[in-house]
């Protein structure tokens, strides 16, 4: 019985899911090719890359819908079953509450894989490659904050990019280097830098300018190796925000930023919110199992979905604010990444009791 019951139930939660991942989907291409179209003209950008500009973010929406999607899914098909009596019948031969938490859990297993999948692999890349298009259409440039570029610690060496291109091709290139005693030891500008392999960057047309105690020698050069921490992957922060960033590009970076003594704490809140948000998917679906236990008619099931909707933007609202929370008050990156799910597990326990209780 309870084999043909999770089948059942399997079959209607991922239709129902698929219908509201579309729907959205919709909505927000509509919205985002709008949003584009006011780009039209600037440089090359024309409407075939505003339209693949749109489909290459689509991933990304997917990634930051899927617990919304799966708990309106969910809710529709309990609520469905609940106004037409069906889900009162299975009560009556034996489904206990935990039997169909259980089975929720299982259901919702494949919606943590697929989420974290879409996020960790799918959504990045497509995200960099939709701001990498956009650059190159515009004609535009990255830099970062300042007026003069990019500045990066790395070891002993400050370096100065004005310019980092869509294909992470870095153009006007300073690098100061100091000994243990912070001396001044050299400064190299180079024309551009192209990532070679392991941690090695080709600097071309290079002018090395090396100090001692007595005299500075100046050195012009084709081409110049320098071995340093930045890869394109560290850099590829520029592209992607870090709520967008694979969880293993989000560790790299974080670990670069403490070698340097730089602050972490948005990238960690980043990396353990990629980490345990594919997990929403089943807090949603806990959330929406007491509804099931409402026996009300077949026309309150809109209002029911229509409270999934407001659930859902509240979740992720609250992720959101607990992000910036956690950066303000200093709390513990892996706890502000945790207390929104933990918040809506409790209403989820809450509500089961209560239903239970009636």
């Amino acid at each position: 019985m309870m084999r043909t019951f999770r089948r059942y139930l399997a079959r209607e939660i991922y239709a129902a899911t698929l219908f509201v991942f579309i729907a959205f989907l919709a909505l927000f291409a509509f919205f985002d090719l709008i949003h584009e179209l006011g780009d039209l003209g600037s440089g090359g950008y024309r409407l075939q890359h505003a339209l693949t500009y749109v489909v290459l973010s689509l991933p990304s929406h997917v990634y930051e819908l899927f617990p919304i999607a799966v708990l309106i899914g969910t809710l529709y098909v309990l609520s469905h079953l609940a106004a037409n009596s069906e889900y009162t019948v299975m009560r009556s031969s034996g489904l206990s509450p935990g039997a169909a938490a259980g089975a929720l859990l299982r259901i919702g297993a494949i919606f943590v894989v697929l989420t974290f999948l879409v996020g960790e692999f799918v959504a990045p890349a497509s995200e960099r490659a939709a701001k990498q298009l956009k650059l190159r259409a515009t004609s535009s440039t990255v830099v970062q904050e300042f007026r003069t570029g990019l500045w990066v610690k790395d070891d002993r060496r400050f370096v100065n990019v004005r310019q980092v291109l869509p294909d992470t091709t870095l153009a006007d290139v300073h690098i100061y280097e100091f000994d243990d005693d912070y001396r001044l030891v050299s400064v190299s500008a180079a024309e551009r830098g192209e990532y070679a392999d392991r941690g090695i960057w080709r600097l071309a047309n290079v002018w090395l300018t090396r100090f001692s105690r007595s005299e500075a020698r100046v050195q012009r050069l084709a081409e110049i190796e320098w071995r340093s921490v930045l890869t394109p992957d560290i850099l590829s922060v520029l592209f992607v925000a870090p709520e967008r960033m694979s969880a293993w590009n989000l560790y790299q970076y974080t670990r670069h930023l403490a070698e340097n003594r730089q602050k972490t704490e948005r990238y960690e809140i980043a990396m353990w919110k990629k980490l345990l948000y594919p997990f929403g998917a089943l807090v949603m679906m806990a959330l929406a199992l007491p509804f099931a236990y409402i026996h009300t008619r077949s026309g309150s099931v809109g209002s029911k979905v229509f409270s999934g909707i407001m659930l859902g933007i509240f979740f992720h609202m609250l992720n959101s604010l607990f992000s910036y929370l956690g950066i303000l008050q200093s709390w513990q990156p892996a706890f502000s990444a945790f207390l929104p799910s933990l918040v809506f597990l409790l209403t989820a326990a809450l509500m089961m009791w209560w239903v239970e209780r009636r």
